[in-house]
C-alpha cells in the first residue's frame, strides 16, 4: 500500500521533528556532579540480598504449606524491599502493608491449625505476595489511571482477576504506576510523577504497565496483573527484562479497569499476568481466565521439536518506526541457533510485507466501528473524564505555560486522533489490510506455530526520549488488533546493562505453545537477571 503525499510529507515532517526533539534532548546539560560529602547518585538498585526474593510463586506456595516459611516472613521480606527501592524507582504509587500483614498472619494461622486444603488446586497462590497495576480496582486503593480529574477516586470493589487472584490465595501488596490513561509507553503522569527502570534509573520502565515491570524487575513483587491494548504488558516486560503474556483475545475479563474499552477496542485489550520467572505465568493465567481456561488446552503436552519456528527480524522497513537495534537482532539469531542445535528444528524466516504497516493498521483498527456500528470512545473524551471532551490543542497551549493537568504524550495523542479521523478512506483501507493480515497469520502459523519477532526496535531509552520515537510501539500493538496470544521472554543484558528479549507469537488460543517455548528459553538463556549486580 503506497503512501499518499500526505502521508509522505507528515512522515518527513515527523522525521524531522524527531530528529530535532533528540538533538535538543542531547543538548541538555547533565546533572550537576555531587560535592564530595555527598555519595554518588545510584546509577541501578541494589540486588536482592534475601533468598525468599529470588523464589517463583509457585516454590514460595509450595515452602508455604509445607510450613518451612511462614507467611509473614515472606511478606515483611517484600516490604522491606519496597521500603529500599521504591525511592529510586516510584512504582509503587499506593501500598497496603498493614492489611497484607494481617492476611499473612492469617494464613499462618490456617496453615498452623490444618484448615487448608494441601492440594494446589484451590488456592495456588496461598500466602504469596502480588502488585497490580493502579489501572485495576483494588478494594480500598486508588484507582485514578493517572488522571488527575480522577485524584480522589478509590475503588470499593476489585476488578474480577484482581478478584481471582485474592480467591487463589494471594496477598496484594499495593497498586503500581501507569502512564496517563494507559495510553503511553513511559510510565509517568502528574498524579504519582515518573517511573524508572531498575537497571539503569536513566532509562524508562515503559508502559502502560510500566510500574508493574519496574517492581518485578526489582524484585519488590514476584508476580503482577497488567493489561496490554498496544504492548503495555510486553514492552514494559521487555525493558525490564521480566515475563509477560498477552493472552488469546477474550479469554481473561478485562471488567474492573480503568479506562475500560467500547466499541472495537473490547477485542483488543488484554489483561494477562507478568511475572519474573516463566513458570509463573501458566498459574497465574489459569486463575485469570477462570472457567474460560478451557478454550486455551493448556493441559494437553507440548513437545517443541514439533513445533514450527519461524523468524522475522524487523517490520519491513516502516517509515514511521526506528530501525532494529543490532544487539537485539544478535540475541534473536541466538535463538534461531540454540533452536536449531539444541532441538534440531529448521526456523523458518519470513517476510511478511504488510506489518511494514503495523502502526498504521493498528491506528485505524482503534478507531473503527464496532460489528454493530459503535464507535470507539475518543481519547479527548476519556481525558475529560464524563465531563467535557479536552480540546488538545488549547490543552498543548496551557502545557507550555506549564498549566496544564495532562502530560504531553496524551495531549499528541488527542491531537494525532484528530487527524487519523480526517481520512475515512484510507482508514477503511487499512482496517481491510488489517483483517487480510489476520488471516494471514493464523494460516501461517496454523496449529503448531511460534513465530519470533522482536520486541521493540531499541533497548529501553532514556527517559523523554519516546516522544521522539512515538511510533515504536507498533512491534507490539500490531498483535492486538490480530488477537494473538504473545508470551514476552527475556534474553540477558545489553552492552549498556539493558535487558534484551524477544516476542514469541502463536495462533489464537494456542498459548500453551508460547508459554512451553517461553519456559525453554529461560532454562537456555538465564531468564531474569536481578539488577544492580554490576
Amino acid at each position: 500500500m503506497a503512501l499518499s503525499r500526505v502521508e509522505r510529507f507528515v512522515v518527513l515532517l515527523l522525521r524531522l521533528v524527531s530528529r530535532a526533539c533528540l538533538a535538543v534532548l542531547g543538548l541538555l546539560p547533565a546533572p550537576a556532579p555531587p560535592r564530595a560529602a555527598s555519595p554518588a547518585p545510584a546509577r541501578a538498585v541494589p540486588p536482592p540480598r534475601s533468598a525468599l526474593l529470588l523464589l517463583p510463586a509457585r516454590e514460595l506456595a509450595r515452602r508455604l504449606r509445607l510450613r518451612q516459611v511462614k507467611c509473614v516472613e515472606v511478606v515483611e521480606t517484600y516490604i522491606e524491599r519496597i521500603r529500599e527501592v521504591n525511592p529510586l524507582i516510584n512504582a509503587v504509587v499506593k501500598d497496603r502493608f498493614e492489611d497484607a500483614l494481617q492476611e499473612a498472619r492469617q494464613v499462618d494461622r490456617l496453615l498452623a491449625e490444618g484448615r487448608i486444603d494441601d492440594s494446589l488446586e484451590k488456592y495456588p497462590f496461598l500466602g504469596v505476595p502480588f502488585t497490580v497495576k493502579e489501572a485495576f480496582s483494588l478494594h480500598g486503593m486508588p484507582n485514578t489511571s493517572g488522571l488527575v480529574k480522577r485524584r480522589c477516586v478509590i475503588a470499593n470493589t476489585d476488578a474480577i482477576v484482581v478478584g481471582r487472584m485474592k480467591q487463589a490465595g494471594a496477598i496484594p501488596l499495593g497498586v503500581t504506576n501507569c502512564s496517563e490513561l494507559c495510553m503511553w509507553f513511559e510510565s509517568s503522569n502528574n498524579v504519582y510523577g515518573r517511573t524508572s527502570n531498575p537497571y539503569n534509573l536513566q532509562h524508562i520502565a515503559g508502559g502502560s504497565s510500566g510500574g508493574e515491570g519496574s517492581v518485578l524487575a526489582a524484585a519488590c513483587s514476584v508476580i503482577g496483573v497488567g493489561s496490554d491494548i498496544g504492548g503495555s504488558i510486553r514492552m514494559p516486560a521487555f525493558f525490564n527484562g521480566v515475563f509477560g503474556h498477552k493472552p488469546t483475545t477474550g479469554v481473561v475479563p478485562n471488567d474492573g479497569q480503568f479506562p475500560i474499552a467500547q466499541g472495537v477496542r473490547r477485542s483488543f485489550l488484554c489483561t494477562g499476568p507478568m511475572c519474573r520467572y516463566a513458570e509463573d505465568l501458566e498459574p497465574m493465567l489459569r486463575v485469570m481466565a477462570g472457567p474460560e481456561v478451557h478454550k486455551l488446552k493448556l493441559d494437553e503436552n507440548v513437545s517443541l521439536e514439533k513445533i514450527k519456528f519461524l523468524c522475522m527480524d524487523h517490520d519491513g522497513g516502516s517509515m514511521f518506526v526506528y530501525p532494529v537495534e543490532k544487539e537485539i537482532l544478535q540475541a534473536q539469531k541466538k535463538v534461531v541457533e540454540h533452536l536449531e542445535s539444541d532441538l534440531g528444528v529448521q526456523v523458518q524466516r519470513v517476510s511478511i510485507h504488510k506489518m511494514k504497516y503495523s502502526f498504521q493498521i493498528w491506528s485505524a483498527m482503534m478507531s473503527s466501528q464496532d460489528s454493530d456500528g459503535t464507535e470507539a470512545q475518543c481519547f479527548t473524551e476519556l481525558l475529560g473524564d464524563h465531563g467535557k471532551p479536552v480540546w488538545p490543542l488549547w490543552e498543548l497551549l496551557k502545557w507550555l505555560v506549564g498549566m496544564s493537568s495532562h502530560t504531553l504524550p496524551a495531549i499528541a495523542l488527542g491531537l494525532t486522533e484528530r487527524v487519523m479521523k480526517l481520512s475515512p478512506s484510507i482508514n477503511a483501507k487499512l482496517v481491510s489490510m488489517g483483517k487480510s493480515l489476520q488471516a494471514e497469520m493464523e494460516t501461517l502459523l496454523g496449529p503448531d506455530g511460534v513465530l519470533l519477532y522482536p520486541p521493540h526496535p531499541t533497548v529501553a531509552p532514556r527517559h523523554h526520549y519516546p516522544i521522539c520515537m512515538p511510533f515504536n510501539f507498533a512491534y507490539t500493538a500490531i498483535f492486538n488488533v490480530l488477537g494473538l496470544p504473545v508470551t514476552q521472554c527475556p534474553l540477558g543484558l545489553s552492552s549498556e546493562g539493558l535487558p534484551l528479549g524477544i516476542q514469541l507469537v502463536a495462533a489464537s488460543y494456542n498459548d500453551r505453545l508460547t508459554l512451553a517455548v517461553a519456559r525453554y528459553l529461560e532454562e537456555a538463556f538465564g531468564g531474569w537477571v536481578p539488577p544492580g549486580k554490576a
